[in-house]
């Protein structure tokens, strides 16, 4: 099997919902991410044999093939291919790990992978809402095989981590002190520029609206997101718009380019697990990645697991065994946000620059998905 290479992978900053980015065309927030990346590479966007883009909700301005659309919109060749992946909360993961399988299968040498998500124009759930309009209510609900495997109640993220939090017994004020953690960590990152180097303009935009200072005692005055909940808003991440991308060569591309390559892909994979806990697949999706690689936990030096609510972060922790410490170390999607499309390249990024700061060999990235499905991918960073 041949190696896939990390060239670069960068994001844009991170807009808050009615913020910097909110009035920006979900193609063109797209194409400053592919724009960047390929400025700062160098690369010949001609000899890029497809751009696979993670996107949520693909309907209205993110619909179409976004992923085709906003490669065409950065003004880059239209002989080049596009798609757009759909794994939900872990799309543009997933649209990583798709072109390093196919380098590493040796039908591609360079691919670029990417995520868009422009929540403010388009609102979280807005693709499962479009049904209603048809008689459906729900994706899920209705279909046979489904009510009878399933049942009709709620299925949800906020349904999901509820039930997280209550079969790890993770109590809200835990909740709250990691939440306050992420913001803390998050306005350090920023003060201290380690976002910097990842980072890729949009127009004059260049650094993350997310992260505030906070306090438990103001999170104690939240009201829950469901009466009975253990869940405010405080602990959930914030709706965002942001873009992402990275670019993967092969050993040939590398050399016949005159690429750099910063890391390589060590593992990628994906597992499943209940659809109603919805958020606790990666759990067994890093258990899967560890055995399949021999690795344990204490090897990885940087860990990026996207807190699309905290007890998710909180639960793999405990059932991994993983150092609080190196786990989102810049903060996560609770100060951060979660553009959902975009995450997964988005935080890829922040991995691969992170275990270049602090001279580690091994990165670690998992999210859990809607449909209950988590990614995991792993990189060795070159010089180590």
């Amino acid at each position: 099997m041949r190696e896939t290479y990390v060239v670069d992978a960068v994001r844009t900053a991170v807009g808050k919902r009615g913020g910097a980015l909110a009035g920006v065309h979900p193609a063109d927030l797209g194409a400053a991410a592919l724009r960047g990346l390929v400025e700062r590479t160098g690369i010949d966007p001609a000899v890029v044999d497809d751009v696979i883009v993670g996107c949520v909700d693909n309907i209205g301005p993110q619909a179409g093939n976004i992923g085709r659309t906003m490669w065409l919109t950065a003004g880059y060749p239209e002989e080049v291919p596009g798609v757009t992946v759909d794994r939900q909360c872990g799309s543009s993961q997933q649209a990583i790990n798709f072109g390093a399988q196919a380098i590493m299968s040796g039908t591609a040498e360079v691919i670029v992978a990417a995520g868009v998500q422009n929540m403010s124009a388009i609102p979280i759930s807005a693709a499962m809402l479009a049904g209603k309009e048809y008689g459906f209510d729900s994706p899920f609900v209705g279909a046979t095989g489904w009510d009878q495997r399933y049942g009709t109640g709620e299925v949800s993220q906020f349904r999901g981590a509820e039930l997280i939090a209550e079969k790890w017994g993770i109590t809200r004020e835990d909740m709250e002190q990691w939440a306050l953690r992420s913001h803390e960590r998050a306005r350090a990152a920023i003060a201290d520029g380690r976002f910097a180097a990842e980072i890729v303009p949009v127009g004059d935009f260049t650094v993350d609206q997310g992260p505030r200072e906070t306090s438990l005692a103001k999170m104690a005055t939240l009201q829950p997101l469901a009466e009975g909940s253990p869940l405010t808003a405080a602990v959930a991440s914030q709706i965002s718009d942001g873009a992402s991308a990275t670019l993967l060569a092969s050993d040939w591309a590398v050399r016949e380019y005159g690429l750099t390559p910063r890391a390589r892909i060590h593992h990628v994979s994906a597992r499943g697990a209940d659809p109603i806990f919805m958020l606790s697949a990666p759990i067994p999706a890093t258990r899967w990645a560890l055995e399949k690689t021999g690795l344990t936990i204490d090897d990885i030096d940087v860990i990026e697991i996207n807190e699309a609510f905290a007890p998710v972060v909180l639960a793999w922790i405990k059932e991994i065994g993983a150092d609080p410490a190196k786990v989102n170390v810049n903060g996560g999607a609770i100060a951060l946000g979660h553009p959902l499309g975009a995450t997964g390249a988005k935080l890829f990024a922040t991995l691969l620059h992170e275990l270049e700061r602090v001279n580690g060999r091994y990165g670690l990235l998992t999210i859990c998905e809607g449909g209950g499905t988590a990614n995991v991918t792993i990189i060795e960073r070159l010089d180590h």
